[in-house]
């Protein structure tokens, strides 16, 4: 390339990365504060190692795939040009790449799968030119999967240059000059192999529940010159999932506290949920609504501008819409137990429990799957709640549940038990172990009328006093105003206890005729709630034990020979 076509400024920095930034700052474009950090990322450490020649851009690759992408596919915005620019940053030592990895996510229909489609096609082909560079797109859905798949198949299909560099079938496309192959599936993660990649597409990543799929595929990786991973998607509503963590993982980056990681991460959103009434802001979370606008975002922005519009007369489409539209998830508040940032409150340390007095709440609806008991106790005005659960082997080596279970066991959370059932002895002698190891007393313990006549005599037999709950629905009814309070007056303490902010979030709140509130399960199956329906059998009498702590401190004092 010459000299006076060079993509690149003096400093070795392409022009559609200086023009994007310079966009921003002379406010042209509003971009949210995960993309401002990393323009300040970008400035304080991998500019100077360019500049400084640790680092170069390979303006080759970058004018390349871009140019394949205008000429067989559609314009590319700047945003996606300043994608791609990286894609192609080298280190100067080995001319390796230097970004593994990529966190593209944005609001539906903010080009994520076109440009994917785009880069995919490139780097198997012949002007990538690595041979075997063998690319896999992989999602939960084949209609997914196959988007990004097809979208390549139909360019090849209508250009007769394309056709005589690339071979293709209904599950593979094959570079003729380089044999790179590109494939989709869908996730299964105990059916597939990893197989040598150069580069995988994990798309909608809001819907993978555990990094297995990932970790399958990943361990493939690295057998390759340049092999990359790429994570693309919109919010879900799948809390401590893969994408949780990502999220996290993604805002340590931003945040300077990994100066080292490989990630690049893009995150296009609302910075806060009352930015959705001002339209200007929307292209925080949709690049393409950046001035000026393509045709496709004209059609686009409208399409959204009617949905917005259309919350005025059918609120309840406002979750999808802001979780969807906005890429800022926003729970309905009538439908859930608490906000995801209020149960993540919940995390606070445990006060001191020794010498306290509790009350037990067992859950023990079904003997076959889960079970969970628990003390809470009255503190400071909190809501503390210690608790255990056990859960039998063979139903969750049968039942795919999503989270990992086998470390929270390992954490101490839980107990993997392999019996046909589960007794109620093992929580009877957890709560004895408990008592003993912190001197706790037990003021009543708590269970429904499900199972009764299997509980009741396990704890009875162990000097517990019982009390049934027998009419539970009332009780849920009962109870919701006050689960309301203390979860968003961020009054519940459980420590770091990712079990119970799964069965928490796993727990949905239906609104019956007369108005009245009970707490059920959003999957009868797969999203378990033992633990929270222990904590509010527990919570139904939790004033008897206000109080009582004290009571017991001035008994102690009384015995002791100042």
């Amino acid at each position: 390339m010459s000299a006076e076509k060079s993509i690149l400024n003096k400093n070795g920095i392409p022009s559609f990365v200086t023009d994007y930034i310079d966009s921003y700052k002379k406010n042209n474009i509003v971009l949210n504060i995960e993309r401002i950090k990393l323009i300040k990322q970008l400035e304080d450490t991998i500019f100077k190692k360019v500049e400084s020649g640790g680092l170069y851009f390979d303006e080759k690759h970058i004018a390349g795939c871009i140019n394949f992408a205008e000429k067989w596919y559609f314009p590319l915005e700047p945003f996606q040009k300043f994608i791609i620019s990286f894609i192609f940053l080298y280190h100067s030592h080995n001319q390796r790449a230097y970004y593994k990895e990529f966190l593209i996510m944005m609001g539906r229909g903010g080009g994520k799968n076109g440009l994917i489609s785009v880069i995919s096609h490139y780097l198997i082909s012949e002007l990538h030119g690595i041979e075997n560079y063998n690319g896999s797109v992989v999602a939960n859905s084949e209609e997914q999967a196959k988007t990004s798949f097809e979208e390549i198949y139909d360019a090849i299909n209508k250009k007769s240059l394309l056709q005589r560099a690339f071979y293709k079938t209904k599950l593979e496309i094959t570079s003729n000059a380089t044999n790179s192959k590109f494939k989709f599936h869908t996730a299964n993660p105990k059916t597939k192999d990893g197989g040598r990649q150069g580069f995988v597409i994990f798309d909608e990543i809001h819907a993978y529940e555990n990094a297995s799929l990932v970790n399958v595929y990943k361990s493939g990786m690295g057998k390759k010159k340049d092999s990359r991973k790429f994570y693309i998607g919109t919010d879900g509503y799948v809390r401590e999932g893969y994408l949780d963590s990502m999220k996290n993982k993604a805002n340590n980056i931003l945040d300077g506290e990994h100066p080292d990681s490989k990630m690049f991460v893009f995150i296009c959103k609302l910075d806060d949920v009352k930015e959705v009434s001002d339209e200007t802001m929307w292209e925080k979370a949709n690049p393409m609504f950046s001035q000026p606008m393509s045709e496709y975002a004209e059609i686009l922005y409208e399409e959204v501008k009617e949905e917005f519009l259309e919350l005025n007369y059918d609120s309840t489409s406002r979750t999808e819409f802001m979780t969807k539209r906005m890429n800022l998830p926003e729970e309905d508040m009538e439908k859930i137990v608490a906000s995801w940032e209020d149960i993540m409150q919940t995390s606070r340390p445990m006060p001191l429990l020794n010498n306290r007095t509790a009350i037990v709440g067992v859950d023990y609806a079904n003997a076959i799957d889960f079970a969970a008991v628990g003390f809470l106790f009255r503190i400071d005005n909190n809501y503390v709640w210690h608790s255990h659960s056990f859960a039998r082997k063979e139903f969750l080596d049968t039942h795919s549940l999503g989270p990992p279970i086998g470390e929270w066991e390992k954490k101490g959370y839980l107990t993997i038990v392999e019996a046909p059932t589960i007794d109620p002895k093992l929580m009877v002698d957890w709560v004895k172990q408990e008592c003993e190891r912190l001197n706790l007393t037990v003021h009543k313990v708590m269970v429904d009328n499900f199972r009764y006549d299997i509980t009741r005599p396990a704890f009875e037999d162990a000097g517990y006093e019982m009390e049934l709950l027998k009419y539970m629905p009332s009780i849920h009814a009962q109870l919701s105003p006050r689960v309301e309070t203390i979860f968003r007056n961020h009054q519940v303490i459980w420590d770091d206890n990712p079990l119970m902010r799964w069965y928490t979030n796993n727990t949905a709140v239906k609104i019956k005729k007369d108005g009245n509130k009970e707490f059920i399960k959003k999957d009868p199956v797969r999203r378990k709630t033992d633990g929270f329906h222990a904590f509010l059998h527990a919570l139904y009498r939790s004033d008897e034990v206000v109080g009582q702590d004290l009571d017991k401190s001035f008994d102690m004092l009384e015995l002791i020979d100042f």
